[in-house]
């Protein structure tokens, strides 16, 4: 079954045969490879379009360089795909490479667009092409994604879903290696109609990353072929033939792996300052008059006689004054209804102490969910928090209470009780620290973003300037 109409994007493929029995249970091994160095392109992928919605957005025009990179990447995963469970159509192992490979049994081809809409680009990656997002959700699944995120500035971008093969081309698959298992036949029917679905993926694929203004079709163009030609509106009054690029240096080996490696750089490089922005923020908007940059208070409630952290650790090889002057001092705080105990002391005097009692080991506490708490059997303590000698630091009354603690080393523990040690133990906890580090945290995480993105921008522009066709 072929496709006559003609359009921007040209998907096509051709079952082997005859197909192995068994090759295919083995293939998510195989193509790991593939998987890994996909990773890397479609990260490329992601970079390159981003900079193409601006340059179309200001010009009108795709950059040609670009355009051959990710039409290359595209391909790359269709063959991928095609080899393992996008479709399971061949044994062929996939090559390595961005260029188009015609004797292999899946090829796509797009055509490249001498103009595109700046208005368009502004709304085609969402807004227009979200009713074939809808149809492509049961097609791949809700795991997995195609580049159906196009030019999705936002940041959403994914491993392509034609090498995972989920919803119901992952089940088509799955029908078809179960078929060629127990009877060595592929089922035609089952081709053809995995072939429409992957042929509609590619085409919103293409569409959604800019590479078109060709609104893809609502239908399944069957089988594993389609007609030769290319087209890019406005058509010509000439017969519409094969678009071909114009000539121009490849994308080689060391291109690409320059290009994937700025891409890298500059995507870490765009986290690192968000990160930074981040830590910037909990340093001067985050700290209080007191100079204490705080946490938020989190009600636990445990069922026993006290609350109790994971001991913790510190060496260095700093003296107690330099580490408290380095790391700052740390407090914490309880508020309950009834008169509640904090302390802090060496971790072995307080295991000890609370050997035998019912209590409440705090897993998780994280803002806004409940915390995780272990239950640990036992019963009530012989005497009252308070009367122990060994706390470095404790706090101790009616309604909030706080401590203050300049860190030294050591492994010491923390513990909350009511002040009679009775049960159960419902306190507001919160934390806070001077942390003077946080300034040199954020500038070093600024020079190195900006490392990052200077660094990257010069790889991906040598590498865009100096490549080409694929």
């Amino acid at each position: 079954m072929a496709s006559v109409i003609t359009g921007p994007v040209r998907v096509s493929a051709r079952l082997d045969a005859p197909l192995s029995r068994w090759l295919w249970l083995v293939k998510w091994l195989l193509v790991l490879p593939h998987v890994i160095v996909l990773v890397g392109l479609w990260t490329a992928f992601a970079v390159l379009s981003v900079v193409a919605f601006f340059a179309i957005l200001f010009t009108g025009h795709y950059p040609r360089a670009m355009f051959d990179f990710n039409v290359g990447v595209l391909r790359w995963s269709w063959r991928v795909a095609y080899y393992t469970y996008g479709a399971l159509g061949t044994d062929r192992y996939p090559p390595f490479t961005l260029a188009a490979v015609p004797d292999y049994p899946a090829t796509l081809d797009v055509a490249y667009p001498e103009h595109l809409s700046r208005g368009l680009v502004l709304v085609k990656w969402w807004l227009l092409a979200l009713p074939h997002y809808i149809v492509l959700a049961f097609f791949v699944g809700g795991g997995s994604y195609v580049a159906t995120r196009g030019a999705d500035t936002s940041g959403s971008w994914g491993p392509t879903a034609l090498s995972t093969g989920g919803g119901l081309i992952g089940l088509l698959a799955l029908i078809a290696g179960v078929a060629l298992l127990f009877t060595g036949r592929y089922p035609r029917g089952v081709f053809d109609l995995l072939l429409g679905m992957q042929r509609w993926v590619l085409r919103v694929a293409a569409y959604s990353a800019l590479m078109t203004d060709v609104y893809p079709p609502f239908r399944l163009d069957m089988g594993g072929s389609e007609t030769s030609a290319l087209s890019v509106p406005p058509v010509r009054a000439a017969a519409p033939g094969p678009v071909e690029p114009p000539p121009g240096p490849t994308w080689s080996a060391g291109r690409i792996a320059t290009v994937v490696v700025g891409s890298i750089l500059l995507v870490t490089g765009a986290g690192t300052a968000v990160g930074a922005t981040a830590v910037l923020a909990a340093d001067t908007a985050g700290r209080g008059a007191d100079g204490f940059v705080q946490v938020p208070a989190q009600t636990v409630a445990g069922s026993g006689h006290a609350l109790v952290f994971d001991p913790f650790e510190l060496e260095s090889d700093l003296g107690a004054p330099q580490l408290g002057a380095v790391v700052g001092d740390v407090r914490i705080g309880a508020t309950a209804a009834q008169e509640v105990f904090v302390g802090l002391g060496p971790a072995g005097a307080v295991e000890g102490y609370l050997t035998g009692v019912r209590r409440d080991r705090v897993v998780t506490l994280e803002p806004g969910r409940d915390a995780v708490l272990d239950r640990l059997p036992g019963g009530a303590p012989a005497t009252a928090p308070a009367a122990q000698t060994f706390w470095a630091e404790s706090a101790a009354g009616p309604g909030a209470q706080e401590l203050t603690w300049t860190v030294a080393e050591g492994r010491w523990a923390v513990v909350v009780m009511n002040a009679d040690g009775s049960s159960p133990v419902v306190a507001d906890l919160s934390l806070g620290a001077t942390a003077p580090w946080l300034g040199w945290v954020w500038i070093g995480m600024y020079i190195g973003a900006a490392l990052g993105l200077v660094g990257g921008a010069v790889l991906v522009l040598l590498a865009v300037r100096r490549g080409g066709t694929v």
